[in-house]
């Protein structure tokens, strides 16, 4: 045998190194109903807990919910507080908070917690029931536009229009609602997606190009800010919860012990 012939067996018998371009592959899931997609989806996202009050538009993910093994469903008194109790319980353990309602009134009813969500930066993924797509736009019974309604107080919506995007958006989502400055996500499911039926494919990978969860001041911008600080005449360090969330309390302790400005907080 030459040494050329031998070489080449010995690369073969090699296992091909991993590359910074491959990609992890896809798994791929029994086929299921979307509602029990979705729900398979939470358990993969680590989900725990999920404040849940039913509804005609949500009911067939409800009774996905019911064979979950891993995910316990508590049932508020009123959608409000479903969402101001999965602000807390993200406040509480550090993960994102999940609640639902369903279409029409039971979505509005999330409004005031999504948007003291928005506000207070806690990472939220709300779910919300639709009318069927076919209806949507119609005066439908218990429809609202509960996508445009949220759009100025949640950091990103989603409507879902086909079976096979959920197991993408819900790991969207939670990516979404987690990183940077936290903040709440809806997803709005409409019933006949929730009744379909198809064999997901759980990616491993996000890719959103346009989002940038941990921007960077630009030298320029710092100068401006150190410029303005040297220009007042009383500086007070207002904190807020910001401060918490994203473990930066050294950094602010650093940063008034050299600049010695004092300091006030919000919570």
């Amino acid at each position: 045998m030459s040494k050329t012939t031998e070489t080449a067996k010995i690369k073969a018998a090699k296992p091909a190194a991993k590359t910074g371009t491959q990609r992890e592959r896809a798994e791929i899931g029994q086929t299921m109903e979307g509602a029990d997609i979705l729900v398979t989806c939470l358990e993969r996202e680590g989900v725990d807990t999920i404040f849940a009050y039913p509804g005609g538009a949500s009911m067939v993910i409800h009774q996905a919910l019911t064979r979950s093994k891993k995910i316990r469903t508590i049932l508020p008194r009123h959608e409000q507080g479903g969402a101001f109790a999965a602000e807390g319980y993200a406040r509480a353990t550090g993960k994102v908070g999940v609640c639902m309602g369903t279409s029409g009134p039971g979505a509005t009813n999330l409004i005031s917690g999504i948007a003291d969500a928005y506000m207070d930066s806690i990472p939220l993924v709300a779910i919300t029931g639709q009318v069927p797509q076919a209806m949507i736009g119609k005066g439908a019974f218990q429809e609202t536009d509960i996508f445009g309604m949220t759009l100025p107080i949640v950091k990103h919506s989603y409507l879902i229009t086909d079976i096979k995007d959920i197991p993408r958006i819900v790991k969207e989502a939670f990516y979404i609602a987690g990183t940077g400055r936290p903040g709440p996500v809806l997803i709005d499911v409409p019933k006949n997606i929730q009744l379909g039926k198809t064999q997901p494919v759980f990616c491993k990978e996000i890719n959103l190009p346009g989002y940038q969860p941990e921007p960077h001041a630009s030298d320029i911008e710092l100068n401006e800010i150190i410029g303005l600080i040297e220009k007042s005449e009383r500086p007070v360090l207002y904190c807020g919860g910001g401060i918490i969330s994203s473990n930066a309390s050294e950094e602010l302790r650093e940063f008034q012990a050299l600049t010695q400005i004092p300091v006030t907080t919000t919570t």
